[in-house]
């Protein structure tokens, strides 16, 4: 028996959700020049001002739990979500650096409780459809933040005023996130559930997890930020193929999660993770031994590989973990956003001491760490397809929630 309408309706609504979230983003990312212009900064000054949006979505990320159990997992979704599409108007409204580090703590803590919400319905929908469908929804995340960098991209060379585009880009995501919210799964806690706490410590396979994210996360930060000024500066490139080179990075990233499914269906997540962090390790390996673009281009196409399946798989590993996957799941989101925060400066830290090569010697120590640790991801309770289709029109009684799911005990991406 296959799966239900319902189901296949939920499965293709929250893909569309992580498409608008990767679209915000994207388009913040590409207006980031316009906005430090009108807020008057400088360098240094952006540079505190892009911590926020870390540091609101680590803050924030525990409440997601505890506003899916009070308003059920759709209504928190479409709430959770509405606030941070609407939230991409903010910064390009503030003034100066005092205001700017306020609009970008909203900007992620609104990021961070909607990231929740949408990966614990994500790891529910696997979790009933009985296979691998998280690196797939990744991956439309990562299609969502290259729609949104392209439409960007074309304001930017028109010389839009930030405001109005990313007023309307606002208004058109927000809409289109309300209704994909509507066909997600509609999860509530049963009567004698308990709320969630609002704050509290990770569990301590959801710190396991995490840390196997993090070596991922930092990988793809350092990689993304430092890959152009790697081929510029150690190969003296031209500033056209080192673009193109991050380019290449993001896009290897968006496919390899796309099709990454079907290899963790077929090889199962410890595995994959490993082979991806051998194919990492080698990819550190060609950059930090690069004499020549084409080889250095090559280790980050497998940096990219290696490492893009990894952030989904600890996200479905967290929602299986323990009696409260919610938590679990902030627990590991929580590191991964800090690696994404502290990867950027601490390869240029270590950049200004020794090298970016010794720089990116890290991050092939990290993608090893990949092969080493990879057994935490090991798979414990996934519900069978056939079983998550037992009673009521989602599979189990209707609108009662699966152990560990977004909605009282449930997780994040």
């Amino acid at each position: 028996m296959g799966p239900s309408r319902e189901l296949r309706i939920a499965r293709l609504a929250v893909a569309g959700v992580f498409c608008v979230h990767g679209s915000v983003t994207g388009s913040f990312a590409t207006r980031v020049p316009w906005i430090q212009e009108h807020a008057g900064v400088s360098a240094g000054q952006l540079g505190l001002a892009l911590a926020f949006p870390a540091i609101g979505a680590s803050v924030a990320m525990p409440l997601a739990g505890a506003v899916s159990h009070r308003f059920g997992a759709r209504t928190a979704l479409r709430g959770l979500l509405a606030l941070w599409t609407l939230s991409l108007v903010l910064p390009s409204l503030a003034p100066n650096l005092l205001t700017l580090c306020a609009a970008l703590f909203v900007y992620g803590a609104t990021s961070g409780m909607s990231d929740v919400a949408m990966n614990a319905l994500g790891v529910e929908v696997e979790n009933r459809l009985g296979r691998s469908i998280m690196s797939g929804l990744h991956g439309m995340w990562s299609t969502g933040a290259l729609l949104g960098s392209a439409a960007g991209t074309l304001a930017a060379h028109l010389g839009a005023d930030a405001r109005l585009h990313h007023a309307l880009a606002a208004a058109v995501l927000t809409l289109l996130g309300l209704c994909f919210c509507q066909g997600v799964l509609d999860l509530r806690p049963t009567p004698d559930e308990e709320a969630p706490p609002r704050f509290a410590l990770p569990p301590r396979s959801a710190v396991l997890i995490g840390l196997v994210g993090f070596c991922a996360v930092f990988a793809e930060g350092a990689s993304l930020d430092w890959s152009a000024v790697y081929l510029r500066d150690e190969l003296e490139t031209s500033a056209g193929l080192a673009a193109a080179c991050t380019t290449a990075f993001a896009l290897t990233m968006a496919v390899a999660r796309i099709a990454g499914d079907r290899i963790v269906d077929r090889f199962g997540a410890v595995r994959t993770v490993r082979a991806g962090g051998v194919l990492a390790t080698v990819g550190g390996a060609l950059v930090v031994t690069s004499a020549h673009p084409a080889q250095a281009m090559a280790g980050f196409g497998c940096l990219g590989l290696g490492i893009a399946a990894v952030v989904p798989l600890a996200f479905a590993a967290a929602g299986r973990s323990g009696d409260n996957p919610s938590l679990a799941i902030a627990g590991v989101a929580t590191i991964t956003y800090t690696s994404g925060l502290i990867a950027p400066s601490a390869i240029g830290a270590i950049a200004d001491a020794t090298s970016l090569v010794v720089s990116f010697g890290l991050v092939t120590a990290l993608a090893f760490g990949l092969v080493v640790f990879a057994g935490v991801l090991r798979e414990r309770g996934r519900v069978s397809g056939r079983a998550a289709l037992g009673d009521g029109p989602g599979g189990r009684s209707a609108g009662a929630p699966a152990r560990g799911a977004g909605t009282g005990n449930g997780h994040l991406p």
